[in-house]
């Protein structure tokens, strides 16, 4: 682990996974929709959004996605981590009250270039609502001992 408590890539293996959660309010899709510029009424008018196939509000597909960036940056490969892509397929609205667990789970790592591609889920109860893969760019304790390596061997003696 890192001093962040995030995975260094040397610690990453193939099957890992880690899950966050989080229950979608009506708040939240208020702010994204003021953050994001995305006031799109079948997210913000209940009258509208009665009228569409979903039969009322839904939440921001962003807002709901936002939910694995957090299982990244907090869980897997944790703090440090830098993300790079992702993919997302969009399977089933989620609604206000709704709690979102985004599930992501190691399936390649690529060592040479600090990389890692996680499959991500997100599930409402039994419901797949989202899923995709991202690639994320890990720390590594290899590369800092290299580098403090590198500065001690450089620095300047002091007399």
């Amino acid at each position: 682990m890192n001093d962040s408590n995030g995975y260094d890539i040397e610690d990453l293996k193939v099957g890992m996974t880690a899950t966050f959660a989080k229950t979608v309010t009506e708040a939240d899709i208020v702010m994204f929709a003021g953050v994001s510029g995305d006031v799109n009424a079948i997210h913000i008018n209940e009258e509208y959004a009665q009228t569409t196939q979903f039969g009322g509000r839904i939440a921001h597909g962003m807002l709901s996605a936002s939910v694995i960036s957090a299982a990244i940056a907090t869980q897997l490969p944790g703090p440090g981590s830098v993300y790079m892509k992702q993919s997302l397929n969009f399977r089933a609205p989620v609604r206000p009250g709704d709690t979102v667990h985004a599930t992501v789970r190691v399936s390649e790592i690529f060592m040479d270039k600090r990389r890692v591609l996680l499959e991500t889920v997100c599930r409402v109860r039994d419901t797949v609502v989202i899923d995709g893969e991202a690639l994320i760019y890990a720390t590594s304790s290899a590369a800092r001992a290299k580098a403090a390596a590198k500065n001690v061997t450089t620095a300047p003696s002091v007399v």
